[in-house]
């Protein structure tokens, strides 16, 4: 399970219409970053990132298995920000 927050002091990107979602463990980052993207009706233009426990970015070949076994949190889930570009150097 993967719990996915909005950066708190995000300005340009929509909140999801929920936070935690069951993900298989094959899909792959690329293909979890898409589905977010579809959820969030974002443009082509929008950039926007996944940091994983408030920190860094997970290689986009990886799969969620492979994300989840290295950074799981210690209740089980797996916890994800995202945010726009504008919050790095703020």
């Amino acid at each position: 399970q993967v719990i996915i927050e909005r950066y708190a002091r995000e300005k340009y990107l929509p909140p999801l219409d929920k936070t935690k979602f069951l993900v298989p463990h094959e899909l792959t980052m690329t293909q979890f970053v898409t589905i977010i993207r579809n959820r969030m009706a974002l443009l082509p233009s929008q950039a926007f990132y996944l940091l994983i426990n408030g920190g860094g970015m997970a290689s986009m070949s990886l799969t969620m298995a492979q994300v989840y076994k290295d950074h799981q949190d210690e209740d089980g889930f797996l916890y994800m920000t995202y945010a726009s570009q504008e919050m790095f150097g703020r």
